[in-house]
């Protein structure tokens, strides 16, 4: 009897033992992983090169079409793959700026430009056709699909109208896909070409109070990896760029920090870093910046999406709180003078 006792301790302390061993196992190669992902986040960002512009001709007579060129990172990509020596085709609302910006990129990196200025919350099919005669023309190398429009402030979808609603949708992927599909035809026929897609953390981790933009965004990381792989035996390059905040007119912030870059280095990241993914784990997508590749592999490897998605429902009920006193004290002002 006791040495039957003795046998089911003896038992007991082998499976235990067992156990213990398994769960350590499954905890080192758990920690590994985590270690090797993080270090490839790091050779990814400090490292590692992306795909050469002359791979998409540069200096070799082709253009850049850029979309909402006329401020913020759109204009900086117009400046920068100047410089690399693309000639560039510019795509915003308004055609003086988009003028200006022409006169002065010609005039500083000696390139061929050309405008066109259409307003893409119109839809208006008879501008998409003219844009399509003037893309056909074209050797077209790269395409940049910046152009977006956002929500005011922080909004509850029901509360949302129906002409931001639309606008949004309009221009974040009914906009992009007409582009796209156009210069699509002229990069095949070349075999080879360059989109990148300005995508958001909005479209990574669903915001509630902006969520049509995140479903926008959404959309176009998606459609991206979608795209990328039906393009790739083209010698077609896409990417969508996972982007957290750079401080333009659509952000709303006007001082750089930790997380929030100016556009020129934001924009010299992204073209550094083609075909890289810097934190990303889906397929054709980047973060290229340094800090939000960073932000990237963080939300990725740490707490659950539903606690990441809390944490912006949060952060956009303050906003949409700050952004209402904000305007009834404007309101206020007016009222007073």
């Amino acid at each position: 009897m006791l040495s039957n006792e003795v046998a089911a301790i003896l038992n007991e302390n082998k499976l235990a033992t067992v156990l213990v061993g398994l769960f350590s196992v499954v905890g080192a190669l758990f920690i590994a992983n985590k270690t090797l992902s993080f270090l490839n986040l790091l050779v990814d960002l400090y490292v590692r090169s992306g795909k050469s512009l002359q791979q998409f001709g540069a200096g070799k007579g082709a253009w850049a079409v850029i979309t909402g060129a006329s401020d913020g990172i759109g204009k900086e990509f117009a400046y920068q793959l100047a410089a690399a020596k693309f000639n560039i085709l510019l795509i915003s609302r308004t055609r003086s700026k988009l003028e200006i910006l022409a006169n002065e990129i010609e005039g500083k990196y000696g390139v061929q430009t050309q405008v066109y200025a259409m307003d893409f919350t119109k839809g208006d099919l008879q501008d998409y056709e003219k844009l399509k005669e003037v893309i056909s023309r074209l050797d077209i190398g790269v395409l940049i699909n910046n152009v977006a429009t956002n929500h005011e402030i922080p909004t509850p979808f029901i509360m949302e109208s129906e002409e931001l609603i639309n606008n949004i949708v309009e221009v974040n992927i009914a906009g992009t896909l007409r582009i796209t599909k156009m210069v699509v035809y002229v990069m095949a026929a070349k075999h080879r070409g360059l989109i990148l897609n300005i995508g958001s953390f909005a479209g990574y981790v669903p915001t509630p109070y902006l969520s049509v933009y995140s479903g926008s965004k959404a959309f176009l990381s998606t459609w991206s990896q979608a795209l990328g792989a039906e393009l790739k035996p083209k010698g077609i390059t896409v990417q969508n760029v996972n982007t957290y905040f750079v401080v333009t007119g659509m952000s709303k912030i006007r001082r750089s920090n930790f997380l929030t870059p100016y556009p020129k280095p934001f924009v010299r990241a992204v073209l550094s870093k083609i075909g890289v993914p810097c934190g990303s784990e889906y397929p054709y997508t980047s973060a290229a910046y340094p800090s939000h590749g960073l932000a990237n592999w963080l939300i990725a490897n740490t707490f659950s999406w539903s606690w990441w998605e809390a944490r912006n429902l949060e952060s956009h009920i303050d906003i949409r709180k700050r952004a209402l006193r904000k305007r009834e004290r404007e309101a206020a002002a007016a009222k007073s003078q």
